[in-house]
């Protein structure tokens, strides 16, 4: 496969055990490059992933040393993505919850539609919990209402496309999406700078622990975290309001967004 010089696919990983060898695989059969960032992993996989990568010139592995969070690695993954000369990534989870033979659909949409977020629009089995789904429902429902209802279909899917440059710019001007809060506000903040979002369905699965699967949410905690993103992001959105109405309104051949 010839490797792509502008759009690459970008794993955050922590502590998901056999299951991201399986994922790194899967990814590289449709892409290339892959690049893995481990987060602090302890587990025994960086050590594996380097030996992928040894003997797979399309695949990089970035091994930090503590456990920042996966917003924190997404920002050190695009920081080197940038540094080497790449404008879009595409972000996915290690622990077998995404469809790697979906990468080339969404690589191709973002390559048609550079100024875009490719956002995975989740399509749930019966693997998946309750609890999460209707959790997502209100995150959701938050996101819209932050957004001016500007077409985010899945405000908490790690599935997309990004454009390096305006998530890059995001990320470093503010100190939050370092954690679980990274993907709710990524679309609502790159939608107040004017980043359309094209939405794309995706089938997600929550492997069983029998089939590997791992799950760092903790209920209590992230709960804890989306609800102080939401609080921050409407006290901004208050504020913001005139100018995202201006914005939501203006003509097709207006002046550009800020």
């Amino acid at each position: 496969m010839i490797p792509s010089s502008t759009h690459l696919v970008l794993i955050p990983s922590f502590n998901t055990g056999e299951r991201v060898y399986a994922t790194v695989r899967d990814a590289r059969r449709f892409w290339n490059p892959v690049w893995v960032v481990v987060d602090g992993s302890d587990d025994g996989t960086p050590e594996g992933l380097d030996r992928m990568a040894a003997a797979d010139p399309g695949l990089r592995v970035w091994v930090r040393p503590a456990n920042m969070g996966k917003g924190a690695a997404v920002l050190f993954g695009l920081d080197q993505a940038k540094r080497a000369g790449f404008t879009h990534v595409l972000t996915m989870d290690s622990d077998g919850q995404h469809p790697p033979d979906k990468i080339p659909e969404f690589m191709l949409a973002s390559q048609s539609n550079r100024d875009a977020m490719i956002l995975g629009c989740p399509r749930f089995d019966e693997s998946a919990p309750s609890i999460r789904v209707r959790g997502r429902r209100i995150s959701n429902w938050w996101a819209n209402l932050e957004t001016l209802h500007a077409g985010i279909d899945d405000s908490l899917c790690g599935f997309r496309v990004y454009p390096i440059e305006p998530l890059g710019a995001v990320m470093h001007a503010q100190r939050w999406m370092r954690r679980f809060d990274f993907d709710p506000e990524a679309v609502v903040r790159l939608s107040w700078r004017g980043v359309p979002a094209i939405n794309i369905g995706v089938p997600v699965t929550y492997p069983s622990r029998e089939e590997g699967g791992v799950s760092h949410f903790n209920y209590l905690r992230d709960n804890v975290l989306l609800t102080f993103m939401h609080v921050r992001l409407m006290t901004e959105f208050v504020l913001r309001f005139p100018l995202l109405v201006r914005n939501k309104f203006r003509a097709p051949d207006g002046p550009p967004k800020p």
